[in-house]
């Protein structure tokens, strides 16, 4: 069901390939497998949505599309989960990234965040934040990658198992 209202409101590569603005790029855009919904293309997508919606860059949009065009992931879908990370989410995944950043990094959280609200504040603890906060992040998306990525693998297998044994189960009943 998803599946068929995805792709019915999904642009066809042939009018993204008609799209006169993107020039160079309509080419990469209009590539038939960015926009289908298959398992490998959904389960890279998962994995490139949620290991850019954690690393805490401007143009998580940007790197996402450019990674899904690279590994040829599913566009839409890897683009739509950054957005799992916005305004009112990325503080608690961000602090979430830095606390597994300390924690690799063997540092003590609790002494080196008294946050203040003040210019002077971010300028002064930004260069003690940026190592375990990239980290963190680079941990945390990796974990999140590899774990959707495998799990919807693992998902989509089973829902087709299960959706062959109810078929062969009415038509036993119906023999």
């Amino acid at each position: 069901m998803a599946k068929k209202l995805i792709q019915k409101y999904s642009p066809t590569p042939e009018k993204i390939r008609s799209i006169k603005g993107l020039g160079y790029f309509a080419k990469w855009l209009g590539k038939p497998n960015l926009w289908q919904i298959n398992r490998h293309n959904t389960a890279k997508a998962f994995a490139v949505g949620l290991f850019w919606m954690s690393i805490p860059v401007p143009s998580q949009m940007i790197l996402a599309a450019v990674t899904a065009m690279i590994v040829r992931a599913n566009l839409p879908l890897s683009v739509a989960l950054v957005w799992i990370s916005n305004p009112l989410t990325m503080p608690p995944i961000f602090y979430f990234n830095y606390v597994v950043g300390t924690y690799v990094l063997g540092l003590h959280t609790e002494a080196s965040l008294h946050f203040e609200m003040s210019w002077s504040w971010i300028l002064d603890t930004l260069g003690d934040l940026w190592q375990p906060l990239f980290l963190g992040s680079f941990v945390v998306g990796t974990v999140l990658a590899i774990t959707s990525y495998v799990g919807l693998h693992l998902f989509w297998r089973f829902n087709v198992m299960k959706r062959w044994q109810n078929r062969k189960l009415t038509r036993n009943k119906t023999s």
